[in-house]
């Protein structure tokens, strides 16, 4: 199992936003029965986030593994303002998520957002005195860059870091994770399926966030689909399914990917993963059909870009 400081985790964690709405109708029943189907198969590391359905996806977690608390390492994530703007504590906010998780203690809790007018110093500061409280158990930060990672890491030691991370996301290679390895710090990532891109899937459903975010309009899917053929190859000369490779080469990074879906079918799926090894020249031949910084299309709406690191310079 692999370690993210003080946890041993599954291979594979499991993110809930998607049963929150985020990418289309979700019905809660058929999510909670794809967390239970998660559990039963071994997953024990499961996140979620305050700004996930304004709370809804805590309430929804913490229903699901009722009963079901021991072994599990639950994670969550606040940011400092509220979709209203009004600004939020971290206090409140974690009083708030153990409310609606309905559990004594949060393994892990994040900063999801670093806030431009408060420093993460305070941030993860503010977060450490709740972790020697007991509140929560491990300090994590999402989406800061290394020199911010350095800085919150001096204040109060960090259990992990979670930014997005896979075959058409792999800006982190080039500062993020050499920093998590240097400071001992666990790196969680998500969306390592490309938001199903490299899966095969897109938005269906109007209410389906992906259509706001540029990598999903009709010109950067027709480029990026060119890539995503190599996957697809991998897939078919191995056996596997695209998601299957796709999954198993973010694992081959010594990383904790939380795929999430609203369906036992994809979970299991995205499971078997584990069980795939691709070999050196197999790794190598999907890093030269998705070369870093080559993906068309920035991976959030351009509001939303200003709140995670800006990509890499790339020679």
């Amino acid at each position: 199992m692999p370690k993210i400081e003080t946890f041993d985790v599954s291979r594979q964690g499991f993110g809930a936003m998607g049963l929150s709405h985020v990418y289309g109708q979700a019905d809660e029943t058929e999510s909670i029965r794809t967390l239970h189907r998660a559990i039963d198969l071994g997953i024990t590391f499961f996140d979620t986030a305050t700004a996930y359905g304004s709370g809804h996806n805590e309430e929804l977690l913490g229903r699901a593994i009722a009963g079901r608390r021991d072994r599990l390492v639950i994670a969550s994530k606040f940011t400092h303002r509220q979709s209203n703007g009004e600004r939020v504590s971290p206090r409140d906010a974690v009083e708030a998520s153990l409310k609606r998780l309905n559990v004594e203690r949060i393994d892990l809790y994040y900063l999801h957002r670093v806030d431009p007018e408060i420093p993460i110093e305070e941030s993860v500061g503010a977060l450490g005195r709740l972790r020697e409280e007991g509140k929560i158990g491990g300090v994590g930060v999402s989406e800061s860059s290394a020199a911010q990672l350095r800085s919150a890491h001096a204040v109060s030691p960090l259990t992990a870091l979670q930014s997005e991370y896979s075959l058409w996301t792999r800006d982190v290679e080039v500062e993020i994770l050499p920093t998590v390895r240097e400071l001992g710090i666990g790196f969680v990532a998500y969306s390592p399926l490309g938001r199903g891109f490299l899966a095969g899937a897109g938005p269906v459903e109007d209410n389906d966030r992906r259509r706001i975010h540029p990598r999903f309009e009709a010109d950067a899917v027709a480029a990026n689909s060119r890539r995503r053929r190599t996957i697809e190859e991998v897939a078919a000369r191995l056996g596997a399914t695209p998601a299957q490779v796709s999954l198993a080469w973010v694992l081959s990074k010594q990383v904790v990917p939380i795929p999430g879906t609203r369906h036992i079918r994809h979970l299991e799926d995205n499971w078997a993963a584990g069980d795939l090894h691709l070999d050196e020249g197999t790794i190598a031949e999907l890093e030269a059909a998705f070369p870093r910084g080559a993906t068309v299309g920035d991976r959030y709406p351009a509001e939303q870009m200003k709140s995670v690191p800006p990509e890499p310079v790339y020679s």
